[in-house]
């Protein structure tokens, strides 16, 4: 399961930022050699980033690529390190949860709206939150797992 939503989060960022790349490319291109710029360009823009942020949150925590304070954590002893890390995965995972489970409702508020340029549904946007938020609960779960290894040795 964890090998085939991995694949899934680095497949959804990588295409995601092509599509990025591609879309900004298209705003330069038609800044610069077409009378009309495409109106829906700066939209999908601004959902393909959207996306990429959300598919990458949670692969940058299971890679532990978030951005950490170790003067004070390298002072303190080994078992005391495994329980600080454990109850920090343990907020993660309350705090993203909550953010899930309330982003489920955004995302069926957002179904009867459309996108001024693009006229797709909100929903698809909104979406991106419960994605960004379930892949970080499921990393930290199994985070808190490891640790929970390490401390029963």
């Amino acid at each position: 399961m964890q090998k085939y939503f991995t694949k899934f989060l680095k497949y959804g960022t990588l295409l995601s930022t092509y599509g990025l790349i591609g879309s900004v490319l298209l705003q330069i291109f038609a800044r610069f050699f077409l009378t009309n710029t495409p109106a829906w360009t700066e939209e999908a823009s601004r959902l393909f980033f959207i996306y990429a942020m959300a598919f990458a949150a949670g692969l940058a925590l299971k890679s532990d690529e978030y951005v950490a304070l170790d003067i004070f954590f390298e002072k303190l002893n080994p078992i005391l390190q495994k329980r600080l890390l454990l109850v920090v995965q343990g907020l993660i995972v309350l705090l993203f949860g909550i953010t899930a489970v309330y982003s489920i409702k955004f995302v069926q508020l957002g179904m009867p709206e459309s996108s001024p340029s693009m006229a797709i549904s909100m929903s698809v946007a909104f979406f991106s939150m419960f994605l960004m938020s379930a892949s970080i609960c499921y990393f930290a779960c199994l985070e808190i797992q490891k640790i929970r290894k390490k401390i029963d040795r």
